[in-house]
């Protein structure tokens, strides 16, 4: 952590790219720590795989840990088997299958069920603040499409994804206005009101401010660990992002986001009660 550059809110973009930053650690972390970042970056081997599995031809994404003749090979090998192909982790062929068996469907879409999939591995992190994170982001996406199909009054089941206590509030509390999370959620009403943001790019910022307040919130008291390292990780992905879409409005609407973040009060009473 020392050899690298901080990370802050207010930077325009990170001082070194994902992509870099991957290569980077790969040549520092111990053998247990560098597997625990993989599973980061098995997020861009799903979109990949996806991504062939549909016929795109275009350039993979480089962050990703397979290229695609190592995707190329997963694909084939789990074709030809119901086992793990070796060598990758085993929810990458079960999308293979789930390919196989779901193509052309037209209320099916493999990028969809490649993303569910890898949260569903990643979930299992051995790393408590990890898993957690990996939870968090699976709770946001659910929470979301919950919204989202309740406004247009489709059917939540046909919607929402894979399972644990937010889903399942989420389907047997759809008729109440939080679903009956904000007592359980710390950040179910920031969500609720990125939600309800008109201009879908402001309403991503909001929804990463959420992100990076919550990295900070747990490992403000953490030594230099791979935890803190994980956390500056993602927070350089977060601002990169950022910096290739609109590098100074984005910054400054993004770093005012944050403060009125971390300045609002507890949840109001009317979202706690049932």
């Amino acid at each position: 952590m020392a050899g690298l550059p901080t990370v802050k809110l207010t930077d325009a973009q990170p001082r070194y790219s994902l992509l870099h930053l991957k290569e980077e650690l790969a040549d520092m972390l111990a053998p247990q720590d560098a597997r625990l970042m993989e599973r980061y970056f098995l997020r861009f081997d799903s979109e990949n795989l996806a991504a062939l599995l549909a016929g795109n031809e275009a350039e993979l994404d480089a962050r990703g840990n397979y290229d695609r003749e190592a995707l190329n090979q997963l694909i084939e090998e789990a074709r030809q088997t119901e086992g793990t192909v070796k060598g990758f982790p085993t929810f990458m062929a079960d999308i293979v299958r789930d390919y196989e068996s779901h193509a052309g469907q037209t209320s099916w879409f493999v990028r969809d069920a490649a993303l569910l999939a890898y949260y569903n591995y990643a979930r299992q992190c051995p790393n408590t603040m990890m898993a957690e994170w990996y939870t968090l982001n699976f709770n946001i996406l659910n929470i979301l499409t919950a919204l989202i199909a309740r406004r247009q009054g489709w059917t939540l089941t046909d919607y929402v994804q894979g399972d644990g206590p937010v889903v399942e509030a989420l389907l047997k509390q759809a008729g109440q206005a939080d679903f009956g999370l904000s007592a359980e959620l710390d950040y179910m009403k920031d969500l609720m009101q990125a939600a309800e943001t008109n201009d879908p790019v402001d309403k991503e910022r909001q929804i990463d401010a959420l992100r990076w307040n919550w990295l900070e919130e747990k490992t403000f008291f953490e030594p230099f660990d791979i935890t803190t390292l994980f956390a500056y990780v993602v927070r350089s992905e977060i601002l990169e992002r950022w910096a290739l879409l609109d590098p100074e409005q984005g910054r400054q609407r993004f770093t005012e986001i944050i403060e009125n973040l971390r300045s609002e009060a507890k949840v109001p009473e009317e979202f706690i009660r049932k």
